[in-house]
């Protein structure tokens, strides 16, 4: 993607209004912890859940009470969770030089076996607002349950330069 300006690659920002994608507000803890720590120039986010406003989108395991599409659509609120949390801490996503690591955790039952379709939801949004060239490593694990029930969670560790 080109910015207007000419052969410069557009901005996270900018992606983000080509793409038409509106951020939610930060999230906010569930519990006793932040969602974001600073270490030099890496941002640590903590589990990211399917949750708007406040309430669990989703809830259940795949492959029982959900399938891989309500997985991909859970983690894919659980990945704008994330980028609103990486943008109330440094400002703008701009300042993201490169997603170092992404760790999706799906609740699964014993014979899903569709984790990677599910977690390219999550992989994709981060490629489309940020490149090809920042895109990350990626770690995709089947548990038995997460916190409150929720089918996904995402861990994101960003590069930053604020």
């Amino acid at each position: 993607m080109v910015s207007p300006k000419g052969s410069q690659p557009a901005s996270a920002e900018r992606r983000l209004q080509d793409l038409r994608i509106l951020l939610p507000s930060a999230p906010h803890p569930l519990g006793a912890y932040v969602e974001a720590v600073q270490s030099g120039n890496l941002l640590f986010l903590s589990g990211m859940l399917p949750v708007k406003e406040g309430k669990l989108q989703y809830v259940g395991r795949l492959g029982k009470e959900l399938d891989a599409e309500a997985g991909r659509s859970a983690l894919r609120i659980a990945t704008l969770n994330a980028l609103s949390a990486a943008k109330a801490h440094v400002g703008s996503l701009d300042h993201v030089t490169k997603v170092v690591s992404v760790k999706v955790y799906l609740a699964t039952d014993g014979d899903f076996y569709n984790q990677p379709i599910v977690a390219d939801a999550a992989s994709k949004i981060l490629r489309d607002v940020f490149g090809e060239d920042k895109m990350s490593v990626r770690a995709v694990l089947g548990v038995a349950s997460l916190p409150l029930g929720a089918p996904v969670m995402l861990e994101v560790t960003f590069e930053v330069n604020n």
